[in-house]
């Protein structure tokens, strides 16, 4: 209760005031909490969250367009001299297409990873001999300790950066 009030808050001053006041933090905290949710799925033995998919990472990374004059309004900074902004405007409209993109790549590349380092290390168990068990069982700990905080910071930073394109865009 207290991640989610911290998270509510720090995504209000991400926002602003103006924007958080119409319930949008609250859009982005269960964003967290859903990618929160399937990222741990994934610790578990056999399962394949969905996460992983590519697809369902970039419908998630894809920004709620409320105003399009805004983002016009965008695409060429304050003081850019005339010649200049044909070439701005293309760089500009690039940028806004590949943001949900490398949103969703980020995402779905390091949990597919955790997930693949997991299966290799458990698969290779029974191959171990006697002596290298114990080590294999530690490594196994060690690398879903590592894996269960990659889960949260993932989550995390998918949530933040969704949050800061989300009031460049609206």
């Amino acid at each position: 209760n207290t991640l989610l009030t911290e998270l509510h808050n720090e995504f209000k001053t991400l926002l602003g005031e103006k924007r958080a006041n119409n319930g949008r933090t609250f859009l982005f905290v269960s964003l967290f909490s859903l990618i929160l949710f399937n990222n741990f799925l994934r610790l578990f033995p056999y399962v394949f969250t969905r996460t992983s998919y590519l697809t369902i990472t970039l419908t998630l990374a894809l920004p709620l367009i409320n105003n399009t004059n805004h983002i016009f309004e965008n695409l060429v900074p304050q003081g850019t001299p005339s010649p200049l902004m044909p070439f701005i405007v293309c760089i500009e409209t690039i940028r806004n297409i590949i943001r949900p993109g490398t949103l969703a790549v980020r995402l779905t590349a390091n949990i597919i990873a955790g997930h693949l380092l997991l299966t290799l290390l458990g698969n290779n168990g029974p191959r171990f001999a006697q002596s290298r068990l114990g080590i294999a069982i530690i490594a196994q700990i060690l690398l879903l300790i590592l894996e269960s905080a990659v889960a949260v910071i993932q989550s995390y930073v998918f949530a933040v950066l969704r949050t800061l394109y989300s009031r460049e865009v609206n």
